[in-house]
Parts: structure tokens; sequence; C-alpha cells
């Protein structure tokens, strides 16, 4: 789950993180009114779940109370696009103001989970800024990294070699440690997936600052962090994956035109790759979990039919928790309760294969069976490709 800048920050300033003042807006007469209450220059910052805004024209600094109401309006309500949005863009609703700050240096600072070594690693460069990822690819060895041991956790010599690889002043050390070992303890106390400060500035004051703030959750860690539970912006999710996590299911909605109903991540995935294999796309991933019901089953028909791209949809079921008689039910109840028409390409194989395969005969529906998983793919994308 992502949250907002304003949010990260808010919850980075818990943990010592220094951050500039700012307020939040949702119309143009609060915009001016927050920046009154600031004074002087202030930065207008559009809030959605995406990096390079600033390339993308969502953060204006403004001077003067007609600047400040102009971009308001520009930036309120407009769908803003961005490399990591993809052309749909995301919608700003919401903005920040917030005050301007007097830059002299900006460093990049980043948390995340390394799964190889299953530790937290984290990487710092002097060079911080939107252009970090041209940096990251061309001038990789000036990426400082460094694995923090989980059984003590990161110690403060560590983030004062950081500080000193930054090659910043020594008088500025003593005010980067204090900030880098507070985003570590947000990362760890907050079940955070990833904590990334792009800027951390230093300013011509010598003081250090986040001026930017970006921080992902584990999902399945939200039911004993409620507080970071109630940060989620369903207007910045994909549609389809916010219906269908209400519901239970993991679901990543993608671009093709084959639906894909699952049950486990493994065999999911390996159905995306034979879809691929025999010229298809996956429209989605879906794993509808073991001992699956046939209600579930019909929740999960219901969550690939919200994509109206789809042409065709595959179950494909390798049951051992899970039994295919209690999915073959749901993909009958799904089929008549929904009233689907596309072609249903359907793979049982498993507990009680049989039983489900006799249940999909005798129901008088026009089901597509498949006895491989390849089988089952090359079906499939015939199907799709015959409904277009």
């Amino acid at each position: 789950m992502d949250i907002h800048e304003y949010q990260a920050k808010e919850l980075l300033s818990k943990f010592g993180v220094p951050i500039p003042r700012g307020g939040l807006a949702y119309s143009p007469e609060q915009a001016t009114y927050r920046a009154s209450e600031l004074g002087g220059t202030v930065v207008v910052k559009a809030q959605i779940h995406s990096g390079a805004r600033g390339k993308a024209g969502g953060i204006k600094v403004c001077k003067t109370e007609g600047e400040i109401e102009s971009a308001a309006e520009f930036l309120l309500g407009r769908k803003l696009v961005t490399h990591q949005t993809g052309p749909a863009g995301k919608l700003v609703s919401r903005l920040y103001i917030e005050e301007a700050t007097n830059i002299d240096r900006e460093i990049y600072l980043g948390f995340v989970m390394d799964r190889a070594s299953e530790r937290v690693m984290v990487i710092a460069s002097a060079a911080g800024g939107m252009d970090i990822e041209e940096i990251s690819a061309k001038q990789p060895d000036t990426i400082i990294r460094v694995s923090v041991d989980p059984a003590v956790g990161m110690q403060q010599f560590q983030a004062r070699e950081i500080a000193f690889g930054l090659g910043v002043d020594p008088e500025i050390v003593n005010k980067l440690v204090p900030a880098i070992m507070g985003c570590y303890r947000a990362f760890r106390d907050l079940d955070a997936m990833m904590v990334e400060i792009n800027p951390l500035v230093i300013t011509k004051e010598k003081q250090v600052v986040a001026l930017d703030a970006k921080m992902s959750f584990d999902e399945n860690a939200l039911f004993r962090r409620p507080h970071i539970a109630e940060l989620r912006d369903k207007s910045q999710e994909d549609p389809r994956e916010t219906y269908a996590s209400d519901r239970g299911l993991a679901y990543v909605g993608l671009d093709g035109d084959i639906g894909c109903i699952v049950n486990g991540a493994g065999l999911a995935m390996a159905t995306l790759d034979m879809i691929k294999l025999a010229g298809g796309e996956p429209a989605n991933f879906l794993d509808i979990g073991g001992g699956a019901s046939p209600e579930r089953v019909t929740k999960s028909f219901r969550a690939v039919l919200r994509d109206k791209n789809v042409k065709a949809i595959l179950v494909n079921v390798f049951a051992g928790i899970n039994r295919c008689d209690w999915v073959a039910k749901g993909v009958v109840d799904a089929i008549k309760e929904l009233n689907i028409t596309m072609p249903v390409v359907v793979r049982l194989s498993g507990t009680n294969a049989e039983e489900g395969r006799k249940i999909i005969d005798q129901s008088g529906l026009t089901v597509i069976s498949a006895e491989t998983l390849a089988d089952a793919a090359k079906k499939s994308v015939t199907a799709a490709k015959n409904a277009a």
C-alpha cells in the first residue's frame, strides 16, 4: 500500500526526520490560505501516488497569491501523467502547500527489503533529485549500499559511514545521522516495504531537511497497523485491484484480454507465462487461494469481468487443499448468475477433478474444457482472438 507525500512526511517526522512546514489544500482558496499561514515563497505540490511529479508539471514554486491560486486551479482535478503512472495518469484531488527551502545540496536516501539477502538494504547517493534514475543506471559505482543485520538493527556507526560516504561536511554528519536512523526506525516499526527520501537536502543554513518522501507498506501487516491502513487513498489505485482487495482476493491488473482465475500464486504465474507463450496477453493475475468456495469463485468472476478488455476467461485449478467440484460449482453458478456470454476455458486437475468435470458437463453450458495447462492456454488465446 502506497501513501501520499504529506502522509509519509508526517510519519517520518514522528521518528525525528526533519521536514519543512506545510499544509494540505483541497481547493484554490485553501491553497492561498495555507500559503498565508506559511508566509514567503511556497511550493505547490500535487499529491498523487507517483514519482517524477516535477518533470510532469506537478510541482510549482509560487511567490504571490495569484501564482498560488493559478497553480492550484491548474492542478486540482487534472490527471497528472508521469513515466510511473502510464498514459492513464492519476487524478490530483489534493495539494500540499510547503514552505520553500534554500537548497544547497541534494542527496538520495532509500530503504528497501533485499529479498536475496533477507535484510533491509540502505541505498544512498550524493547526487539526489530528479535524475537519480539516470545516475543509478550510468554511474552505479556512485551508489552507496549498506545491509542491515535484522538481529541487531541499524547501528549508529553504519549511519555515520553513510554520511561520510556521501561526502558531507563534518558539521552536517551529526544532523544527517539522526535523519538516517529515524528513517530506519520508521521502516522497521511501521512494517514498511520502502522508505525513500529524494531529495534529502542540505540547506544553505546547514540544516538537513526531507524535501520529498515516499513510503509503501506490507498489506499483510496492516491488520496490526490500523493507523497506517487509514491512510489508504483508493482513488489512486487501480479500481479493479481495489474491488478485488476489498473482497479478499489477490488480484493484479494487467493490460491483456484473457481473464485468469487460478488457485495458487505459483500456478497463476505459470498460467500467465503459458498464455504469453501461446501468443496471448493475460488481463490479470488472480489467486483464489486454497479451499475456495463456490461463492468465492463467483466473486472472482465478478472481479475479472470488471475489466472491459476481457474477451475470454481461463479457469485453471490444480486442487490439493482446494476441491475441483467446489470450483466447478462456482464456475457454473457464476456463468448463470452473471449471464456470461464470453468464452470460458476450464482446466481442472487434482482433488475431485472427475466430479468437477461432471458438474460442468451436466450443466448444459458451453464451457471449453482443457486437459493440460498448455492446452488451456492455447484454447483461451484462440477463444479471445475469435471473440475479437
